[in-house]
């Protein structure tokens, strides 16, 4: 095994943007598609997605980290070959995902495809929509991404009530846990889902989670499509009583012709949430740190599998 650190990146966009490397460290470009450049790897970035069709490339490969460049880490553990240790990418997409976010309840709430759509048409059509203002917003789920949310609904001075696996305290103020959530949920004009997917969030925002939230409210799911009922979801939607909001669907991609395209009451944007050009830099700020950090022998951050 070399004294040198071997770091491989995905592709050229994150080779750039991690800039000159640390001394002893060598940092080339490999995909995952073709051969390892090496038996042992000591830092590996996979490709951004699809990961299920490529770690298998790992299988007899020696790696001290594998560094994905998701939050998300859901199947990860069963695909990823034993004998590795599987890093996310907490602090590289808060922001981003929280922008949008913003950005989806801001539309919806004033208005915008109805004058979008009419704009396209050459036609001047004014009408009234609720505010975001003096909203209460139910989060389902805490952690980065959820805080980063609460940090810009608060601005707009809306009521944010926040929910978690356990009830607790913390610097912010009170987390409900999730057993309440039939109690908060008639409560809510919003519901932001930002919760990772497990296989006890799979399907949590199902037939009665919907029915208990009130009528007109506003669902907005940037976590994983399949922590939603997509059935239950559509019967909302086409009964008119529901709004929703969704940057993740399931199936995804969203096939052409699927009912949720056609749903009423519903704006979607396609899985874009961490998607922007604040990736890039920040994913070469958590690789150099991560770098710094076995180049001193310490242990990585964000550690969340390992095989």
């Amino acid at each position: 095994m070399s004294d040198r650190l071997l770091v491989t990146v995905p592709g050229q966009t994150l080779f750039d943007a991690l800039g000159t490397p640390p001394d002893g460290v060598d940092v080339v470009v490999w995909d995952l598609e073709t051969p390892p450049p090496a038996a042992h790897i000591d830092i590996v970035v996979p490709p951004y997605m699809g990961l299920a069709d490529k770690l298998g490339i790992l299988e007899g490969v020696s790696t001290g980290l594998v560094q994905g460049q998701s939050i998300g880490y859901d199947g990860i553990a069963g695909i990823l070959p034993a004998g590795h240790v599987y890093a996310n990418a907490s602090s590289v997409h808060e922001t981003s995902t929280a922008e949008l976010t913003l950005a989806l309840i801001l539309a919806v709430q004033r208005g915008i495809p109805g004058f979008v759509r009419a704009g396209d048409a050459g036609e001047w059509r004014p009408s009234r929509h609720a505010s975001l203002a003096d909203r209460t917003v139910l989060l389902v789920g805490v952690g980065g991404v959820g805080n980063a949310i609460e940090d810009r609904l608060l601005p707009f001075e809306t009521n944010v009530v926040r929910s978690g696996r356990t009830a607790r305290d913390d610097e912010r103020g009170h987390v409900h846990a999730f057993d309440e959530l039939p109690e908060l949920l008639p409560t809510a004009d919003i519901v932001v889902i930002g919760v990772p997917l497990s296989p006890e969030t799979r399907g949590m925002v199902d037939a009665e989670f919907l029915a208990a939230m009130p009528d007109g409210a506003l669902l907005v799911n940037i976590a994983r499509g399949p922590v939603v009922d997509t059935d239950a979801l559509l019967a909302e939607l086409t009964s008119g009583r529901l709004r929703a909001a969704l940057d993740v669907t399931d199936p995804e991609p969203l096939p052409t012709g699927h009912p949720l395209w056609s749903a009423p009451n519903l704006l979607i944007s396609p899985h874009v949430g961490g998607d922007s050009n604040a990736m890039m830099p920040r994913m070469a700020a958590l690789l150099r740190s991560q770098i710094e950090l076995m180049l001193a022998g310490d242990e990585p951050r964000n550690v969340v599998v390992t095989t």
